[in-house]
Parts: structure tokens; C-alpha cells; sequence
């Protein structure tokens, strides 16, 4: 059965979150370079400063209730959101104004801007989901803003089940991929907005992607 309100669960570990930040600045900075901005490297270099004083704060499992982890979580969050929509807004223009793109400069500005868009969506829902994963462990009673299939079935999960990150990245990759929930569902109106704001990203991208795909590849 899930976690009765009041009491506590051991916090989940760090690494999953850090793995997907790696993998997002690894996706920055392995993009193909033709077209992007000058100083475009300062997304992923603000990235990991961020994410290195995350780990140095809190390291291990994230059970730090103050507010200081947070600001800068929600700081770096902030910052590959802002680099993932400047990049569509980039790679739009470039395609709407006819600039000459390769298979490989379109399908690597594309598919990044695709996969970062998942994984900034995921932390987001991650860290504003019940007060963030330190208050989920210590059961602050917050109330939720999704219903996982586990709230809906808790025979199937274990006792003191919480959602940890792989369920936000799953629940974002699922948003991403099919435009609409699928088995995990928002319950509030921040999360039925951000869901939406994903969604939109993504079909977005995937349009212009398949638009210019038809000039670029031989047929």
C-alpha cells in the first residue's frame, strides 16, 4: 500500500537525476554545431557548475528540506528549459527562412531538442510534484498533482510506494511521444499546463523535423 501521510520513506538516490542532467548537457554539446548561436556553450557549462554544487550540497539521497537545494534545482531546471525553447525557436527560424540544413544538422538539432525537452519536463514534474522528492520522503502530506497507475492499483506496488524520478521521466517521455497522458494522469491545474507546454514542444519539433525531412532526404 502507498505511504500514509505523516510518515517517512527512505529518500531516493541522487544519481538518476544527475544521470539525466549528464545526458542532457551531453546532448547540448554533441549537437551539430552549424547554425547554433554564438555562446552556446554557456547552457551546459551553467548546467553542470549547477549540478555540481547540487551534489556537493546533497549528495547521496536527496533529503535536504531546505530551500537552498531547491532555488538551485530549480535554477538549472530553469536554464535547460529556456536553452531547449531557444533552440526550437533557432532551429524554426532556420528551417521557415530556408537555410540549408543536412540530414545530420536537421535530425541532431531535432532529435536533442526532442529528448531535452523530455528530460527538463521530467525534473520539472520531479521536483514540483508533492513539495519535491525530500518532502515525498518525509511525508509531508502534500497533496499529489499526478495519479500513477500505483495510486489507482496499490496491490500491484510495494509498501510505501512514491514516485521517484524514473516514474517522472517515464510519465514525460510517455507525454512527449503520445501528446496526451497515458497511464499517468495530472490532478492539478500546474500540471495539466506544463503536460500541455510539453506536448506542445514536442509536436512542434517533430513537425518541423518531418516538414524539412522531405526536402532534405533524396525520395
Amino acid at each position: 500500500m502507498n505511504q500514509p501521510e505523516g510518515t517517512t520513506v527512505r529518500a531516493e538516490r541522487r544519481w538518476p537525476m544527475a544521470l539525466a542532467v549528464f545526458a542532457a548537457i551531453g546532448l547540448q554539446v554533441g549537437t551539430p554545431h552549424a547554425g547554433r548561436l554564438p555562446g552556446w556553450w554557456i547552457v551546459p557549462v551553467l548546467e553542470f557548475v549547477l549540478l555540481g554544487i547540487i551534489l556537493v550540497v546533497d549528495p547521496g539521497r536527496v533529503d535536504d528540506l531546505s530551500m537552498r537545494v531547491r532555488r538551485i534545482t530549480f535554477a538549472l531546471i530553469a536554464i535547460m528549459t529556456v536553452g531547449t525553447v531557444a533552440s526550437l525557436s533557432l532551429l524554426t527560424y532556420d528551417i521557415l527562412h530556408g537555410t540549408d540544413l543536412t540530414a545530420n544538422n536537421l535530425l541532431g538539432r531535432g532529435g536533442a531538442i526532442w529528448l531535452t525537452n523530455v528530460i527538463a519536463f521530467s525534473l520539472w514534474y520531479w521536483e514540483l510534484d508533492r513539495g519535491g522528492p525530500a518532502q515525498r520522503a518525509a511525508g509531508s502530506g502534500i497533496p499529489p498533482s499526478f495519479a500513477f497507475p500505483e495510486n489507482a492499483i496499490p496491490e500491484f506496488a510495494v509498501d510505501g510506494w512514491m514516485p521517484k524520478y524514473p516514474d517522472y521521466l517515464y510519465l514525460s517521455f510517455t507525454n512527449a511521444t503520445a501528446f496526451s497522458p497515458t497511464d499517468s494522469l495530472p490532478v492539478r491545474t500546474w500540471a495539466k499546463m506544463a503536460m500541455m507546454v510539453e506536448s506542445l514542444v514536442s509536436l512542434l519539433a517533430a513537425i518541423l523535423v518531418i516538414a524539412r525531412a522531405i526536402n532534405v532526404f533524396p525520395g
